[in-house]
């Protein structure tokens, strides 16, 4: 009689629980016994994971310290997890400070380890290498460069393209995306786009709400809409000419002229879909200081990183304002050439991700080091 089949994802926030959503799919049409338990979040638990705790949404330093008791709480129930449930095989989603930690138990139970989503080691803390090569049997990385990091370690890697393409199915036209949005069809859209952490929003919905001011008195053409990741709320008011669209982000982009971009996964989504952006940030002061010490990188958008130049705007910290923000989304419009760079630009992102379909690459790994048999699978 065959033994069943399962597996635990650690998964720490939204765009992590996503790829580990995306990721259980395929794993349960490839093998459709497959019993999949994790942490993660409503996406995961859509595709039929047994969630044993949710995501944090931490992000930054005085972030952190509030959710510390969350997290050793669901520290605490991984490792038990881990001991009781013995899955045939654990993958980690980015989130290291936990998965890394996470990792030592399951080695030193015999669990074989797939970390799927490298942390930013080439931007930071490249130490973690070292730990993970130590660690996991194999690294799955979403971009070409980050192979390259690992690749004298010892520790097999393969690059297997970046599972928000999978996201991306947008077959409509403009017009017909913006009729099932329920928004004019004969008015261009704006996009602004806060980010998927409660303290992204929150730092960044003052910033937003004072950009679609300006567009609507000054750009009375178009139409300003916010798209919400799942998960996610806005407490504040909002003002009746703007339309926020919750888990609509692929579609509220592709129907957009110009979208402003808090920097994070929503920045390579608008890359792929060809949307021109101005990409924005802003931290605590506190954090801000550590990360400027830390961090050993040129740009924060993962847009400008690839292309080793900045093909789209970056305004951090200070020069995230609205006035700012307004400007440059007022340039893209106007300036047909400008415009036009840009969206070459983006075409040479989008063609690094050609024919790679992440979740598909990372089944056939896990099926390796769980030892499954995947004959016939695929």
């Amino acid at each position: 009689m065959e033994m069943p089949k399962r597996l635990m994802i650690s998964a720490g926030e939204s765009s992590g629980e996503l790829y580990g959503a995306l990721l259980s799919r395929e794993l349960k049409r490839v093998w459709h016994d497959v019993e999949i338990i994790g942490i993660g979040g409503s996406h995961m638990k859509s595709e039929g994971v047994s969630l044993i705790a949710t995501i944090s949404h931490v992000m930054g330093i005085t972030e952190a310290i509030k959710h510390l008791f969350i997290i050793r709480e669901t520290f605490k129930k991984a490792k038990q997890t881990l001991i009781e449930q013995r899955p045939d095989i654990l993958i980690l989603i980015d989130y290291p400070d936990f998965n890394i930690a996470l990792a030592k138990h399951a080695k030193s139970l015999g669990i074989p380890i797939l970390y799927y989503v490298s942390p930013q080691v080439w931007a930071w803390r490249r130490g973690r290498v070292k730990k993970i090569t130590g660690l996991a049997n194999k690294i799955a990385v979403l971009f070409p460069f980050e192979a390259d990091i690992y690749k004298d370690t010892g520790l097999p890697v393969e690059f297997v393209g970046h599972p928000i393409t999978e996201t991306i199915n947008i077959t409509e036209t403009r017009e017909e995306l913006k009729q099932k949005l329920q928004l004019n069809p004969a008015k261009s859209v704006i996009s602004l786009l806060p980010g998927s952490r409660p303290s992204e929003i929150k730092r960044h919905m003052p910033i937003i709400k004072g950009v679609a001011e300006r567009i609507y008195n000054e750009l009375p053409g178009y139409q300003i809409v916010i798209p919400l990741a799942p998960e996610t709320e806005l407490k504040e008011e909002i003002p009746g000419y703007i339309t926020v669209l919750k888990n609509l982000t692929p579609q509220a982009i592709a129907c957009s002229d110009v979208s402003a971009v808090a920097s994070g996964t929503a920045t390579l989504q608008t890359a792929l879909l060809g949307i021109p952006m101005v990409v924005f940030y802003k931290v605590s002061p506190l954090t801000f200081c550590f990360a400027k010490l830390l961090v050993k990188v040129k740009f924060i958008s993962i847009v400008n990183i690839l292309s080793k130049k900045e093909i789209v705007k970056e305004l951090i910290q200070r020069k995230a304002t609205t006035q700012n923000i307004f400007l440059e989304i007022k340039k893209i419009i106007t300036d047909n050439k400008y415009r036009e760079e840009i969206i070459s630009n983006l075409d040479k992102i989008k063609n690094l991700f050609s024919g790679k379909t992440a979740s598909t690459h990372v089944t056939k790994i896990v099926g390796e080091l769980a030892g499954w048999n995947t004959t016939g699978a695929y």
